[in-house]
């Protein structure tokens, strides 16, 4: 099983930024689809960003212009940079990996690598 490690969470106010990094073994990430997810209390797990290996990116509609999503195949890490945060924001950050990116962002069921989790928190 791919070992995620995920950090950069933190607590913020409405309107800054924060960066979260997700650092994962060079086997088999090289290969993979990596991509970042959230869950907020009381609601269920979604995609946030996805970047595959050839450094094709998709973002979820309610973060294009305020998110993206980066990945250093040297540094084995995917990032997320997070601009403009806002309340509804706030949640759990989870890293994933998957063969395929129409497997992470459709598929959460048959995901079988993720990350620990890094809290996000955004204030008024």
């Amino acid at each position: 099983q791919v070992q995620l490690v995920e950090s950069g969470g933190g607590s913020v106010q409405a309107g800054g930024s924060l960066r979260l990094s997700c650092l994962a073994p060079r086997y088999p990430f090289s290969t993979y689809c990596m991509g970042w997810f959230r869950q907020a209390p009381g609601k269920e797990r979604e995609w946030v960003a996805t970047v595959s290996v050839g450094t094709t990116i998709t973002l979820r509609e309610s973060v294009k212009g305020r998110f993206t999503i980066s990945r250093d195949i040297a540094k084995n890490t995917v990032d997320l940079q997070m601009n403009m945060l806002n309340l509804e924001d706030t949640a759990m950050y989870y890293c994933a990996a998957g063969p395929t990116c129409s497997v992470l962002r459709g598929r959460l069921s048959a995901i079988r690598h993720w990350g620990q989790g890094t809290q996000v928190t955004v204030s008024s």
